[in-house]
């Protein structure tokens, strides 16, 4: 099975380093060096995008937004170069219209499309244990499915639409602002009465959610990591796109997290880590 591989930043490297330990991978990427550790392994480097596809019978693709996706894609001509029949793995966080565009686009072509969005940072994926949201035709995930599972501790299968995966990967993401919001507010008001947050977060994850997910990102709001995993312009972003998928369907919370989102961008908090920069906008402004 010929397997490109096509976006190496920090999450696509991490799940491609898993891959070619047990596979053939072609990988391009759009700094050229990214590509260098994975040829180390075994991997071929692509000129490309278009180089690394023409043979392959599966193409993941890894990249940061809609526009870079739709650039490799469209106007570079990944698209028309995979062969008939070849399969697409979508990996990244991408819109729902995108989806459906990309569904009927390899349609057109004989080609088949799966999303399959991750769940979790880049040293989850590291460690293989990311959670995938799938969705696309039966036989192109069973065909998929041993690759999938290199890289992850589990598969939900959402649908036979493409786009299904997209919008449950978004509300996903929304329910992570949802907890990154409510532990700031419950921080700063408990920090203002002198309680230190560590403590707080200790007590109220032990007294109501016993829940690994709000230990692990109630620490890294209180003790931000040396190496961001998400940003707030990519938390920023995905509110924005559940916004997008919610089309008419009320959405108070999200329209409240954007505006929130936008104010610690405006304040320098742009690259800050998701969760961390969020906490700190939140307690600059209660000062």
């Amino acid at each position: 099975m010929q397997i490109a591989f096509l976006g190496l930043g920090k999450m696509g490297g991490s799940i491609a380093h898993l891959l070619v330990k047990q596979h053939s991978l072609t990988v391009w990427n759009r700094t050229a060096a990214a590509c260098e550790p994975l040829v180390q392994l075994g991997a071929k480097s692509a000129a490309t995008p278009v180089e690394a596809v023409q043979h392959a019978d599966i193409v993941f693709t890894m990249l940061l937004d809609d526009v870079a996706l739709e650039d490799i894609l469209f106007a570079q001509g990944v698209l028309a170069a995979m062969p008939a029949h070849s399969i697409h793995v979508s990996l990244s966080t991408i819109s729902v219209a995108l989806a459906e565009r990309l569904e009927q686009a390899h349609a057109t072509h004989r080609q088949r499309l799966i999303s399959s969005p991750v769940f979790g940072r880049p040293s989850v994926a590291s460690e293989g244990k990311l959670w995938l949201a799938v969705a696309g035709p039966a036989g192109a995930i069973d065909e998929a499915r041993p690759l999938l599972e290199v890289f992850s501790r589990g598969i939900t299968l959402v649908g036979e639409r493409p786009s299904q995966a997209n919008a449950a990967k978004v509300a996903g993401n929304f329910l992570i602002s949802s907890m990154i919001a409510s532990l700031s507010e419950a921080f700063t008001v408990a920090e203002s009465k002198g309680i230190d947050p560590s403590i707080f977060l200790e007590t109220v994850n032990s007294a109501l959610f016993q829940s690994p997910f709000y230990a692990n990102y109630g620490k890294l709001m209180i003790d931000p990591p040396a190496e961001v995993g998400a940003t707030v312009k990519l938390g920023a972003k995905d509110t924005r796109l559940f916004r997008e998928a919610a089309a008419s369907v009320p959405t108070p919370l999200a329209d409240l997290y954007r505006d929130r989102f936008d104010a610690a961008i405006e304040a320098g908090r742009g690259d800050a880590d998701w969760a961390a920069g969020y906490f700190a906008q939140t307690r600059a402004e209660a000062k």
